[in-house]
């Protein structure tokens, strides 16, 4: 595809964690145009449902089927919604009740207490303003929480600070997100809870191992490329003082955390302790402490002071000093390590070299959720369902789900074996498969076929009698716009005459792919600008006439993890100066940032770190979540054009209806045995935010004069084959 091929030079440097038949071109709508019928259209597509009803029934009057189908589109809306208050009031009595029944038996233990706070966290989740205040005010509940917090103390005594932040933390930061003393504090046993399991040995992996290659040098070439290339004034002093509490906090894990890899003596650890608050008490008075020089004097005083008191491998000193301190600068600047380089590239290119599965670990049972096709794993036996017991002899319940992929992954060409209990017989039997390149689809649609002719294949046309298509993207990657490009160009062979662009849950990607994305739907004029630090000039990326899609009506849906590249995508779209895609869902994750990767740093490692902000095509950024909660705001990312929050018990429909329609069963599984699907109308009513976006399209068919059919269930086309329901 043309417009893929522009931007493949940018794709290597640069990544954003970055037909006749259609009639004429759609136009925008204003708010200004007389005509009612717009008028209303245009309220749905920006969230205002009672204003579109006090204009509709000003129009009711008039003879126009288009007043009618709107008036029914509006009554949808109406039931969808006192649907979902009702079901919200019954899980909040439901879940109320189970609360006071817990509550009658005191909480003697921490145990007790957790059951108690997650009990009362799920009520909070269906409470309105006036019940939340209510609960949370209640002197019993002051008196549970201020007894949780002595138990998580006498953990935190133990060393036992994930089971502290689980079980009692990890609550209070529910219950009151905006209390300080909560936030610092649960971050604080992250923190801990995190550097005690990297310096632990496990199943998969010795501690030192993960630390193999690590180079002082590393760190010092990664500031010399931020004094050059940040994106603002680097900040040393506050990453000195960073990695100088990391250093206390590694003091402390050493003297508390038992089963650790290193363990030096008592006496070394307290003269560690008082070397690094020394250390800090100079750079508290030094004016020096904020310069480069001045952090590298620090960082190098802390290295000669760990090699006459815990004696670490200088590896791990390192690697935890220099985590800590790119941390300060913000969350998307860090080192990435010889030994994480396969990873950290399998994350950016959703390519690896394995066997072509999806799996869960949920206890101790590792199962298949689904194959990926044109996979060794799709032809050599594995189906969905299929328990992994063990992995080239090596049991998988003590296993991580990260340990297994690890050791399912591995060099082309060579063997691994995986012991599999079938999911339909329960008989156990050993399937070798030689590993080969894998390439991760990123593009879906609302459904895999099931049948002969088109089995596993995605279904794209949601609706085959509105014609309205549906594309979910889960990543931005290489391929991900030229596939687009060839679904778009099928979907339109059906006389398409609506999209729905799904970006939810996708954490960004390539900023090469997010651009041609947007080029597949503007033909002209400004993408995106990316503003550079002091004196670089800013990048400008445009839109180009050839290739572009006709602009049929467009709803793009995000969330809270649609992230930086999607941003882009949605942000660009939205744009006032285009507005080609209206957006439904909740507000977008707020990254707003450019990042650069360069192996600058040597020795094997690669250096990602913010280059730029970027702005949208009208001028406006894309705030940045680190930033405004650091100045106490909640307007980063991108704001949709119709909220759609989803409750938690919709959440988990959402995600169980799409891991059931995305699984691709082997090769050789039954055909008289599919596997469950489920239809558009189950998928709408499980969907809120889809079903909203399904709206917003049909008012814009109304608008343009076409006639909408209700209540449609997706059924058999040419290129396509029913789901079946449950």
């Amino acid at each position: 595809m043309d417009k893929c091929n522009k931007y493949g030079v940018l794709a290597c440097t640069i990544f954003v964690v970055a037909g006749g038949f259609f009639g004429p071109r759609w136009t925008p709508v204003t708010a200004e145009e007389p005509d009612v019928i717009a008028q209303v259209a245009q309220n749905i597509r920006t969230g205002r449902f009672d204003e579109a009803h006090i204009l509709l029934d000003q129009a009711r009057t008039q003879q126009d089927p288009a007043v009618d189908q709107l008036a029914r589109l509006l009554a949808e809306y109406e039931a969808l919604q006192s649907r979902r208050q009702a079901e919200r009031q019954e899980l909040y009595q439901k879940h109320r009740d189970s609360l006071e029944e817990l509550r009658q038996t005191p909480a003697e233990d921490l145990d007790a207490i957790d059951k108690v706070l997650s009990a009362m966290a799920q009520v909070l989740e269906y409470a309105d303003d006036t019940q939340k205040e209510s609960l949370l005010g209640d002197p019993g509940t002051q008196d549970l929480i201020s007894r949780g917090r002595r138990y998580a103390a006498e953990l935190e005594a133990q060393g036992k600070w994930g089971q502290a932040y689980s079980q009692c933390y990890h609550w209070l930061r529910r219950f009151d997100e905006s209390n300080p003393e909560y936030k610092a504090h649960a971050e604080e046993l992250i923190d801990k809870a995190s550097l005690a399991m990297a310096l632990k040995d496990n199943s998969c992996e010795p501690a030192i191992e993960r630390y193999q290659g690590i180079r002082p040098e590393m760190l010092y070439r990664a500031i010399e490329a931020l004094d050059f290339k940040y994106v603002a004034r680097v900040d040393y002093r506050g990453m000195l003082d960073r990695g100088l509490v990391r250093c206390l906090l590694l003091g402390e894990v050493l003297d508390t955390a038992p089963d650790l890899a290193f363990q030096p003596p008592r006496s070394m650890i307290d003269l560690w302790t008082i070397g690094i608050e020394s250390i800090q008490a100079d750079a508290a008075k030094t004016p020096a402490a904020a310069t480069k020089d001045g952090f590298k004097r620090a960082f190098d005083d802390v290295r000669d002071l760990n090699a006459v008191t815990l004696q670490l491998p200088e590896e791990v000193l390192v690697a935890q000093f220099s985590e800590a301190a790119l941390e300060a600068l913000d969350p998307y600047t860090n080192l990435v390590w010889p030994e994480r380089i396969r990873e950290f590239q399998k994350s950016i290119r959703q390519e690896f070299t394995g066997i072509g599965i999806r799996m869960s670990k949920v206890g101790k049972t590792l199962k298949i959720l689904s194959l990926i096709p044109n996979t060794p794993a799709y032809a050599s036996g594995l189906d969905a369902g299929d328990e992994i017991v063990a992995v080239d002899g090596e049991a998988t319940e003590e296993m991580t789900s990260n340990c297994a992929v690890r050791k399912i992954s591995g060099p082309k060409g060579t063997p691994v074996t995986l012991t599999v209990k079938r999911a339909t017989s329960d008989a156990i039997e050993d399937i070798t498969i030689v590993r080969d390149h894998i390439v991760v689809p990123t593009v879906e649609g609302q459904s895999r076929a099931d049948g002969t002719s088109q089995a596993g294949r995605w279904q794209h046309m949601i609706d085959p009698v509105n014609r309205i298509g549906y594309v979910r993207v889960s990543s931005f990657v290489e391929p991900t716009v030229e596939q687009v490009d060839a679904i778009l160009d099928e979907l339109e062979n059906q006389q398409v005459q609506g999209l729905i662009l799904d970006l939810r849950s996708n954490s960004g990607g390539l900023l090469a792919s997010a651009i041609g994305m947007v080029d597949l739907f503007l033909d002209q004029g400004l993408i995106l600008r990316s503003q550079p630090r002091r004196f670089l000039a800013p990048n400008l990326w445009m839109a180009h006439n050839r290739g572009t899609h006709p602009d049929y009506p467009l709803v793009v849906l995000i969330d809270g993890a649609s992230a930086s590249a999607s941003e882009i995508v949605a942000g660009a779209l939205q744009d006032p100066m285009y507005r080609r895609a209206t957006l439904v869902g909740t507000r977008s994750y707020g990254k707003g940032s450019v990042q650069e990767i360069t192996d600058f740093t040597g020795y094997g490692s690669q250096f990602k770190f913010t280059t730029a902000y970027y702005h949208l095509p009208s001028g406006r950024p894309v705030e940045n979540r680190y930033i405004a909660e650091r100045e106490g705001r909640t307007d980063w990312g991108i704001q949709p054009d119709v909220e759609v929050p989803l409750r938690p018990d919709e959440e988990e429909r959402l995600f169980k209806l799409q891991r059931a329609n995305e699984v691709l069963t082997g090769a050789a599984h039954d055909p008289n045995q599919p596997p469950q699907r489920y239809t558009l109308d189950e998928t709408l009513a499980a969907d809120p935010q889809l079903a909203v976006g399904m709206l917003v399209l049909k008012s814009e068919l109304i608008r343009s004069g076409r006639s909408v059919a209700f209540e449609v269930t997706a059924k058999a086309t040419d290129n396509a084959e029913p789901a079946l329901a449950r």
